[in-house]
């Protein structure tokens, strides 16, 4: 009885070893394509300072655009009262290219345009209500977003304009006013920070899953385009040993590029063009480890999983087939964040991506989660990698016994 514990003891050290042996050959074989880990790291390096430049430089882009307050209007001549008002809050009054219509269209020109008809002094001065037309182009977002600055700036000239009229015939102009309406923002920084930065945590997501692609591809249908995996599954090694050692390494070059990912935000932050911007985003180690926390299991269920999607292909380009359908699979699931108008639900934190991408953008907003938050994606990711690499042995010791 007592020889029972030794045996099963010097059994799972030899497993173990064995899985460190394959998990050593594997990881030195996707080190040694000097090419492919070159692009990868260095996408990664690159990812977040060019994300967060390509960030800042929309967000100064808007903030200059606010700063510089032009309002484009064809027909100004007609209407010297609402030139001096326009010019009394500060704005300045551009002349319209002569192709503005099709250059909104075509949304080479970012502004909507005012149109002052002919008769408009002599319509505001009868007391009438003179008709003013703005055009713009809904497909184009530069303009729309600058149609609401103009459409309010109008809005202050036609309250004006009422309230001159009420003081002319002797009525108080607060009169009018039976309601006073006051805004108050319950965003924080960070989470009005996170509207710019929705897309970092997706973006991050994908580079793990493309650092773990080529070595998932390489290591199943790789070695059996190149012959070598059944000199593998003849060596007297367990299954299970064989398919942990592959996938460690496998898991370890998407855990590499999470790695480096995430902190790539932190010196990617120096470059923030926007002083705005750089207020808001705060991402520090916290955020950093937090990012990995969630990552890192998600990069090993992914390499399970494409180990699982690629093991039954004969060749490296079916294979490279076969996953498409897992690429495309994970670049949508986030997209329920875009199209759910309900907010965050409960049951997004079971689904893989999805709830890395729901905790990650939490991350960025400064909210708190708890530890289940956490745990919950981890147990699933776990899970699933399970089943996976069942399934990878399953077929590897299908192929054993042809």
């Amino acid at each position: 009885m007592a020889k029972q514990p030794n045996g099963a003891s010097a059994g799972g050290r030899a497993a173990l070893a064995a899985a460190w042996q394959v998990f050593r050959k594997e990881l030195r074989d996707a080190l040694r394509d000097r090419r492919t880990l070159l692009m990868v790291v260095l996408s990664s390096v690159a990812l977040g300072p060019v994300l967060l430049v390509a960030l800042s430089v929309l967000v100064a882009d808007l903030e200059a655009r606010a700063e510089a307050r032009e309002v484009f209007v064809a027909g100004i001549e007609h209407a010297p009262t609402l030139r001096n008002f326009i010019e009394r809050q500060a704005w300045t009054i551009q002349p319209p290219p002569p192709d503005y219509e099709s250059a909104l269209a075509r949304r080479s020109f970012g502004h909507p345009v005012l149109m002052v008809p002919e008769g408009f002094e002599r319509d505001l001065a009868d007391g009438l209500a003179p008709k003013l037309l703005l055009v713009t182009a809904s497909a184009n977002s530069r303009a729309e977003a600058a149609a609401g600055a103009v459409t309010r700036l109008m809005q202050g000239f036609a309250q004006e304009q009422a309230s001159l009229r009420l003081v002319m015939r002797g009525v108080p102009p607060n009169l009018l006013q039976v309601v006073q309406v006051n805004e108050q923002d319950l965003a924080n920084p960070q989470a009005r920070a996170g509207q710019f930065t929705r897309l970092l945590p997706f973006f991050v997501l994908m580079a793990v899953l493309y650092g773990a692609l080529h070595a998932a591809l390489d290591t199943t249908a790789g070695e059996r385009e190149r012959g070598s995996l059944e000199p593998l599954l003849m060596a007297p090694l367990p299954r299970g040993a064989i398919v942990v050692g592959k996938w460690g390494a496998v898991a370890v070059m998407g855990m590499l590029v999470a790695v480096v990912s995430c902190f790539s935000f932190l010196p990617g932050q120096w470059l923030l063009r926007s002083e705005t911007l750089a207020a808001m985003f705060q991402f520090g180690l916290r955020e950093a480890l937090l990012f990995l926390a969630l990552l890192l299991p998600l990069a090993a269920l992914l390499a399970a999983l494409l180990m699982a999607v690629a093991i039954r292909c004969r060749s490296f380009k079916e294979a490279q087939a076969n996953t498409t359908a897992v690429l495309l699979a994970v670049s949508l699931m986030p997209m329920f964040t875009a199209f759910n108008q309900g907010g965050e639900q409960p049951w997004h934190l079971w689904l893989p991506a999805l709830a890395q991408i729901t905790l990650m953008q939490r991350v960025l907003e400064g909210e708190a989660f708890g530890a289940a938050d956490l745990l919950l994606p981890m147990a699933v990711a776990a899970a699933l990698s399970a089943l996976c690499l069942a399934y990878v042995a399953r077929q590897l010791r299908a192929a054993a016994l042809r």
